[in-house]
């Protein structure tokens, strides 16, 4: 549960700094006592021990998974902000694992219907069965999570220093479990040819709009007025329970 110490009353927002608090109520400290010596695969326990020369091994400390609540709770502000600017964001689970959803099939309602939140409820249920079979073997599974921004006005951003889709970047890969980053049609982009991958200009009445979207939005740092479209990828959890290999401190 978050509390709202400061910065709102009565619904609204005062302009002094909203400060915001969720308590780990369910923690169970006890349960990392066998392995305070070992160092976990696919956690940062190592690199903490390289750094610091120490490390709070009940449950990750500052790279644990728990520390992205508090970027959930202040997106929630943000996101609130932005909707009264008409920005609006749309983001859902693309892929878990190799299943991915049929966008022919997806429908916004149905994002907060699924339990993964895919907008293809087919692909849910198959998400869900391949889910449960990776737990029965003590495994997990990585995925993708997509975004779409509408709304954006066309010029925000810098074309050198503070590039958009570098702030974007840099914000969205400083998520723990986040390993790549694209926008628009990114790493395909690499295949692609100049033709191919150009976004056409044209005007319908007095707007100028794109043909295409392979840019996903942003052009030389700075937003270009269409949607701005990137993904995040996200690595399976670390903590599984199939034997794995390591050594002690």
């Amino acid at each position: 549960l978050v509390e709202i110490l400061s910065g709102t009353f009565e619904g609204l927002t005062t302009g002094t700094p909203i400060s915001l608090i969720i308590r780990n109520q369910t923690q169970r400290s006890s349960d990392y006592s066998e392995i305070a010596e070992y160092y976990r695969p696919g956690h940062a326990d190592y690199t903490f021990d390289q750094k610091y020369g120490f490390r709070d091994y009940r449950g990750g400390g500052r790279s644990s998974g728990r520390e992205t609540i508090a970027r959930v709770a202040a997106g929630a502000v943000a996101s609130a902000i932005l909707d009264g600017l008409g920005i609006e964001l749309m983001t859902y689970t693309k892929s878990i694992g190799n299943i991915s959803v049929d966008y022919q099939k997806c429908r916004k309602e149905n994002i907060q219907k699924s339990p993964f939140y895919m907008p293809d409820l087919e692909a849910s249920i198959k998400a869900e069965d391949y889910l449960m079979e990776q737990m029965e073997h003590g495994d997990s599974a990585g995925g993708i999570i997509e975004c779409i921004i509408t709304g954006m006005p066309a010029g925000v951003g810098q074309p050198v220093f503070n590039k958009l889709d570098a702030c974007l970047a840099k914000a969205v890969m400083s998520i723990g479990a986040v390993k790549g980053f694209e926008i628009g049609d990114g790493f395909h982009a690499a295949s692609s040819t100049g033709s191919d991958n150009n976004d056409g200009f044209q005007y319908i009445g007095n707007r100028l709009i794109k043909t295409t979207n392979h840019a996903g939005g942003i052009l030389g740092g700075m937003s270009d007025g269409s949607e701005i479209v990137f993904r995040a990828a996200i690595k399976p959890t670390p903590s599984i329970s199939k034997t794995q290999s390591t050594v002690n401190k």
